[in-house]
């Protein structure tokens, strides 16, 4: 949980030992990146993942990568609320990727950051807040607030309604699907269950 009190943790035991991790926004945006990577087995991807995020040049069994990413995702990385993310229904409403564009923008406009300048800087904590944080005067809360709306009902609201429509199919997202966490809580069960 972030708060304001608490410094962002950044290690991690694994065997009696600590371990320094790399929380950054662009890691984390290339672990989804991976997850979404059908060129890779789910156990590849939990190894990968591992090497991504621990500082270490020992070499583990995928047990212990498997575990510890896991915690990773749960205790430091995990999705923003669903109700954040699907404004309270199933449609979601952004996609990190394909919205990538829209939030560079915006950070910029609203807080003076070039998120490229921030890779292997900034947080993910810190990088959920500012997101969350944005304005709706910038383009990223714009494109999402067209994807929330309600067509307009009613005599008289044709032409909106017309208008609201194009723009919905200009900024619809290329796929409606799970949840991020429901992804990776997915996988985490079948490789769990020992399938690879």
């Amino acid at each position: 949980m972030f708060t304001l009190t608490d410094y962002l943790e950044d290690e991690i035991e694994i065997g009696g030992e600590i371990y320094r991790l790399n929380l950054f926004f662009d890691v984390v945006l290339r672990f989804f990146d991976l997850m979404d990577d059908d060129a890779f087995l789910n156990h590849e991807k939990i190894s990968l993942a591992f090497d991504m995020f621990v500082e270490t040049e020992r070499d583990f069994d995928f047990e212990i990568k498997f575990n510890a990413v896991k915690t990773i995702v749960k205790t430091f990385i995990k999705q923003e609320d669903e109700e954040k993310q699907t404004g309270g229904n199933d449609k979601q409403l952004y996609c990190l990727k394909q919205d990538a564009q829209y939030i560079y923008a915006s950070f910029l406009q609203e807080y003076g950051i070039d998120l490229i300048d921030q890779q292997g800087a900034l947080r993910w904590e810190k990088f959920k807040a500012l997101l969350s944080g944005l304005r709706d005067n910038t383009r990223f809360k714009e494109i999402v607030g067209i994807r929330a709306a309600e067509l307009p009902k009613g005599k008289g609201a044709e032409e909106e309604r017309k208008r609201l429509r194009k723009l919905k199919q200009i900024y619809a997202l290329k796929k409606d699907h799970k949840t991020k966490e429901q992804e990776l809580d997915s996988m985490f069960n079948m490789l769990a269950g020992g399938g690879k």
